[in-house]
Order: structure tokens, then sequence, then C-alpha cells
């Protein structure tokens, strides 16, 4: 894949967890360390549109959510871009004997879903979303298993007093792509969200085997993925980190689950801190347009894959022509013709 394709991954489409943002060292604890949030950017809150520091740390994110109705003092360890690794090294250091709850989300950045959902975004003639998907596969079910051990043996060994609950994650997707700016196809989606089942089928056996309680969220989220009606996943979305997470609402769900797992009793939704409307600021057609013209679709490798998968270059190169006009309307029929080839491309596959 071009250089331009990787950069436009990297800028455009950070999707699941996070993964850009480095691990911040682990802050003092609370004078009571009541409550301990590890993981990554799940619980970190990413996606709630209020970053509080490089880590993410949302006052808006389950665990502060949980904190704030309970009256607990949140030591919140949890950072964007973590994974098992840097739970490891910079999450742990403030458990011990007196920590009486943790919560945390980890093992997405450990398999590279962020690459394997930047991946699968491009269109289908460029890009190699089954073997990313593979690889992932791959990594879950050889090298995770062992990492999550590792990590819940420790939490184990430090905080042996404490409530645990480890949290899986929710399908992200509906079958549907609704942003001009991705290409995902249905049966990409598919696979995407059997991996996710996968990964947390893995979540609750290594997290109950080490005695936490596992706490699924896929059910909680059925019927408010990217796409449906009343999403509480982010898509696409400016600013590009806030993509593919869950929003305020979906924050407020992980609350409501979580916190019975705690030990902390049923906690509605509705008696959650009620925050503004939540800012969705949707990529422009404009703005859409610009990043599918930074995939270089009619470079001569992309148009060379283009052939191979059975689309006239001819036809590439005419439809992203019409997204540099000034016409909105033309452009966004520029965008749809790319859709079209992308879905000749999925039904051939």
């Amino acid at each position: 894949m071009s250089t331009t394709t990787r950069t436009l991954l990297a800028s455009t489409c950070t999707l699941a967890l996070g993964a850009t943002l480095a691990a911040a060292p682990a802050r003092a604890a609370s004078s009571e360390g009541d409550y301990v949030a590890l993981g990554d950017s799940f619980s970190a809150g990413t996606g709630t549109y209020a970053r509080a520091d490089s880590c993410y740390r949302s006052p808006l994110g389950y665990p502060a959510l949980i904190a704030g109705q309970r009256g607990l003092d949140l030591d919140y360890q949890a950072c964007s871009g973590a994974d098992t690794t840097d739970v490891l090294a910079d999450q742990l250091g403030t458990l011990d004997a007196h920590t009486a709850l943790v919560s945390m989300t980890i093992g997405g950045n450990d398999v590279g879903f962020a690459d394997v959902l930047t991946e699968c975004a491009l269109p289908g003639w460029i890009s190699d979303c089954d073997g990313e998907i593979d690889d992932s596969l791959a990594t879950l079910r050889t090298v995770l298993p062992g990492r999550l051990d590792q990590v819940y043996g420790e939490i184990a060994g430090r905080a042996p007093n404490a409530e645990v609950a480890v949290a899986g994650y929710p399908y992200l997707f509906n079958g549907q792509d609704c942003s001009w700016a991705t290409f995902f196809s249905g049966r990409e989606m598919a696979r995407l969200n059997s991996g996710t089942a996968e990964l947390d089928r893995l979540i609750d056996a290594r997290s109950t085997a080490a005695g936490f309680t596992y706490v699924e969220v896929r059910d909680d989220f059925a019927g408010h993925a990217v796409c449906d009606r009343q999403a509480w996943i982010n898509n696409l979305t400016l600013p590009i980190d806030e993509s593919f997470h869950p929003n305020r609402a979906g924050n407020r769900a992980y609350a409501s689950a979580v916190a019975p797992a705690l030990g902390l009793g049923s906690v509605a939704a509705r008696s959650l801190p009620q925050p503004q409307a939540q800012p969705v600021p949707a990529p422009s057609i404009r703005s859409q347009a610009s990043a599918v013209l930074d995939m270089d679709l009619t470079s001569a490798e992309h148009l060379r894959e283009a052939r191979a998968a059975g689309i006239t270059p001819g036809e590439v190169r005419k439809a992203v022509a019409k997204l540099r006009s000034g016409n909105e309307q033309v452009v966004r029929a520029g965008l749809r013709e790319l859709q079209q080839l992308d879905e000749q491309v999925a039904s051939r596959g």
C-alpha cells in the first residue's frame, strides 16, 4: 500500500481505540483509593468530546460517572491508546490492599483493532481487510490470552481485596456504512463484529478464571451501533480520535452495566449526571471528499489494483474528478459513484 494511503490512515482514520495517544505516567492515588479505573480509551472516555489530559480521562467517561453517582474517590489511571503492556508498566502502581474497586477495558489495542478498522475503511480494491482481520485474530488466539493472564494476575496480587469488573467491547456496526469517507462492506462489518465477539469471549474466559466479574455490553448496545438512529458509538467524526468510540450516551450505558459488577447496585442511566447535549460535528461533504482525495485513488498503483479487481480505471478517474468540483452536488455524486464501485468489488467477493 502506498505511503500516501498509510498517511491517510494515520491522520483520517485513527478509528478504534485511541492508538495514537501515548500512555501517560500513572498519577498519585486518591487519599482513600476507593476506585481505580484502568485500561484503554473505552475506559478513558474517548468519544465524549471532553478530553481532560493527554490520556483523555474524560469527566464524562463511565468511571467518572460511577464515581460521581456513588460518591467515590476515583483514581483515573485509564489512558487512551493503552494495551496490556502499558497497563503493566504505567497503571498499576497505586493498587494495594486498600483498593476497594477496580474496573477496566483492555485487549483491543493488543490485537491491533485500530489498524484493522483503518484498513477495512478503504475502498475494497486497495485494501487488505481480510488479511488484517486474519492477523488480528491470530494475535488474539495465540498471544493475547497470556497477556491478559499477566495483567489480571498482577491486579489480583496487588489489590487482593478489590472487587474487579472487566468490561468487554460493543459491536460497532449494524451492517450499514453511512459515511462517504469510509468504504466498509457488509461482509467486512460482519467480520469485524465477529472479531469483537471473539475478543469478548476471551476476555470473559480469562477474567472469570482470575476471579473477576466480566461485564458483557454487546446486548446493552444492541440497536445503538454506528449508523443506528440513536447511536451510542460515534461514526467517523471530527476530531478524528473521537471516532468509533462510545459517546456520552454510550458511557452512561457502560456505567449502568459496570456498577452492579462492582457491587454498587443498579445504576439507571437516568440517575446519572445529565451532561449538556453532546456536540457531534459530522464531517462536511467537502471534508469527506478531501479525505477520499487523500487516498490517491488515481495513482498508477491504485488504478492497477482497480483494474485487477474488475473496475475500469476510467470510472475511478471520472468519480475522483468530481470530488474537485466547486458544486457540492457534483461532489456528492462523485462520492456516491465511488461507493457504488466499492459495492461492485464487494459483490464479487
